[in-house]
């Protein structure tokens, strides 16, 4: 009878299910367009230059926040376009080879740009590079924690 049930009921008073809800959430006055994009590019940029200002006052001292600001955009915008490597596959790059790639190319990048920007050799580039990846996955598993609490 309860599998019979489920076919008298409306869609009115169907219950809410999660898909309902995410696809609810997923709605508001920015919506999914251009705008979202930019916002989240803002938002990755702001926090790779926030961990690597961090990072840099940790290994060079005192240093001018903008550079890391300058510095912030690449590895944001690299891991934003290849950051679909890293949920699904695609083509013939599994999942876990997809991550290795966008972790790679952007601390590839991330590298070249702090030494372009902050004028070290490649030894303190590295370490500098290394750190500012050690700092962002701290903050980042720390922000993820708190946020999934709200």
């Amino acid at each position: 009878m309860i599998g019979s049930f489920s076919l008298f009921v409306s869609t009115a008073e169907a219950p809410v299910g999660p898909a309902t809800v995410s696809s609810a959430l997923q709605t508001g006055p920015i919506g999914g367009g251009l705008a979202a994009a930019i916002g989240v590019f803002l938002s990755v940029a702001a926090f790779y230059a926030v961990t690597l200002h961090l990072a840099a006052t940790f290994f060079l001292g005192d240093v001018p926040s903008q550079k890391a600001a300058t510095v912030g955009p690449v590895p944001a915008i690299v891991s934003i376009l290849l950051g679909r490597w890293g949920i699904e596959s695609v083509a013939f790059i599994s999942q876990e080879l997809g991550v290795l790639i966008v972790v790679s190319v952007t601390l590839l990048t991330d590298g070249l740009a702090i030494a372009r920007v902050y004028g070290l050799d490649r030894r303190p580039t590295a370490a500098l590079t290394l750190l500012h990846f050690a700092f962002a996955t701290a903050l980042g598993i720390s922000l993820a924690n708190l946020l999934g609490f709200i």
